[in-house]
C-alpha cells in the first residue's frame, strides 16, 4: 500500500507541475529578477524581409490573404511576398500569378508542407524570413514588431502570437482552443523572458535565413523543429505578442481532434530528433523550459493521468482524501464526455469546454504516439477544416 500511496502523489505532483506548477515557478523566478532581458527592440530597424506563405488549395482565402499582406506596415521595397503552392489543384497558383508584386513558386507534385518550405528557402535572398499560413490574417504591425528583435544578434528566431477568432456561436472546440492559446501565450511570454520561447506556431514566426536548417521531408511539426534547432545552437527564440495571426477555430471537435493527433505525433517525432536538448549541460535553462513545457506534456504526464486514476481506485477506502480524488476525476471526465455528446447535438455549455479540451489533448497524445510508431501519420498536408463563422 505504501507503494500505491507514493505512486499516487508522484502522479499527482507531476500533473500539477506540468499544467500549473511550471508556469508558477517561471513567474516567480521572473518576479525575483531572474531572466535574461534582451536590449529594447529598435523600432526603426527595417531590414529586407521575405514573407513566405505555404498555400495548399487555399483558393477561398487568397484574395483576403493578398490584401492582408499588402496592408502590412512595412516598406514595400523591403518586403518580398512569396507563396509556395506545391500540389495545389484548385487554381490557387493561377490566382496568385494574376497578382502583381508577388513571387509564386509552384510544382504539381504534392510533397507536404515541410518539403515545400525546404524548396522555397532556396529562393529566399533576404537576411530574414517570416513564415505564415494562407488562412491566417496578420495585424498591420506584425512584420515590423517581429523583425525589430533582430537588432539583438543573440536572437535567432521570433515567434508571433496565435489568436483564435471567437464568437458566441463558437463550438466547444473553438472555445477550448482559444482558452488553450491564451494560456500558451502566457507561458511563451514568460519562457522568452527567462531565456527562450520553446517553439513557435507555424501561423506566424520568423528566423534569420542563415540559421535555417533543411528539415527531413517527413517532419510533422516544421515550426517546432525549425525554432528548436535554432535554440539548440545557443540563439534565443523571442516571443512577440504584438505580432499576431488570427484564424478561425476548428470546424468541430472531430477536426480539432485530427489536428491535435497530428501535433502529438509530431511531438513524439520531435523529441526523438532533438535528443541534444535532453542533455541539461550545454543549455541548462533551455533544458528546464523544454522538458517542463513540452516533453512532459507529450510523454509522462498523460501516463500520469491514467496512473492517478488507477491508484485512486486502489486506495479507495484507505482515506477519505483518495475517495475525494477519485470522485473528482470521475466527475471531470464525465463532464468531458458530456461536452462531447452535447457538442455532437449542437448543445454548448461553456463549463464543459475546459474538461473536454483537456481530455481531448491527452487522448490525442496516445493516438498520436500510435500513429507515429505505426507510421500511419503522413507528413503531407491534411488540413483540419476551420469554422466559417
Amino acid at each position: 500500500m505504501t507503494i500505491a500511496v507514493l505512486l499516487f502523489w508522484l502522479f499527482f505532483g507531476l500533473i500539477l507541475y506540468t499544467y500549473i506548477g511550471y508556469g508558477v515557478i517561471v513567474w516567480l523566478l521572473l518576479k525575483a529578477g531572474a531572466g535574461q532581458r534582451p536590449p529594447r527592440p529598435t523600432a526603426q530597424f527595417e531590414p529586407e524581409v521575405t514573407l513566405l506563405i505555404a498555400a495548399y488549395n487555399e483558393k477561398a482565402w487568397i484574395e483576403e490573404k493578398v490584401a492582408n499582406c499588402r496592408a502590412l506596415d512595412y516598406p514595400a521595397e523591403k518586403l518580398t511576398i512569396m507563396f509556395i503552392t506545391d500540389g495545389s489543384t484548385d487554381g490557387t497558383p493561377d490566382l496568385l500569378r494574376a497578382c502583381s508584386g508577388i513571387t509564386v513558386l509552384h510544382e504539381p507534385q504534392r510533397g507536404g508542407k515541410t518539403a515545400a518550405l525546404n524548396r522555397a528557402m532556396n529562393f529566399v535572398k533576404t537576411p530574414f524570413v517570416v513564415f505564415t499560413d494562407a488562412n491566417t490574417m496578420l495585424n498591420p504591425e506584425a512584420v515590423r514588431n517581429i523583425v525589430r528583435h533582430y537588432s539583438d544578434p543573440a536572437v535567432g528566431c521570433v515567434a508571433g502570437e496565435k489568436r483564435i477568432r471567437q464568437s458566441d456561436r463558437d463550438a466547444a472546440s473553438g472555445a477550448g482552443e482559444g482558452i488553450y492559446w491564451k494560456y500558451e501565450s502566457f507561458l511563451k511570454k514568460n519562457d522568452a523572458r527567462l531565456w527562450s520561447a520553446v517553439g513557435a506556431a507555424g501561423e506566424l514566426f520568423s528566423v534569420r535565413t542563415e540559421l535555417f536548417e533543411e528539415l527531413e521531408n517527413d517532419t510533422l511539426l516544421d515550426d517546432f523543429m525549425i525554432s528548436l534547432r535554432i535554440a539548440a545552437r545557443g540563439y534565443r527564440v523571442m516571443y512577440e505578442p504584438e505580432a499576431y495571426a488570427s484564424e478561425a477555430p476548428s470546424a468541430g471537435l472531430k477536426e480539432e481532434m485530427k489536428r491535435k493527433i497530428r501535433i502529438c505525433a509530431g511531438g513524439i517525432q520531435s523529441i526523438l530528433r532533438l535528443t541534444s536538448l535532453l542533455n541539461p549541460l550545454p543549455h541548462p535553462v533551455l533544458w528546464f523550459e523544454y522538458v517542463s513545457h513540452r516533453v512532459l506534456r507529450w510523454t509522462l504526464t498523460p501516463l500520469a493521468l491514467i496512473g492517478l486514476l488507477v491508484t485512486s481506485i486502489v486506495l479507495l477506502g484507505h482515506h477519505p482524501l483518495y475517495l475525494f480524488f477519485f470522485a473528482a476525476q470521475v466527475v471531470f471526465y464525465l463532464m468531458a464526455l458530456a461536452g462531447w455528446l452535447m457538442e455532437e447535438r449542437k448543445i454548448r455549455l461553456k463549463p464543459l469546454f475546459i474538461p473536454l479540451y483537456f481530455t481531448m489533448m491527452n487522448v490525442a497524445v496516445f493516438l498520436g504516439f500510435y500513429r507515429y510508431i505505426t507510421g500511419t501519420q503522413s507528413a503531407v498536408w491534411d488540413k483540419a477544416k476551420r469554422s466559417e463563422n
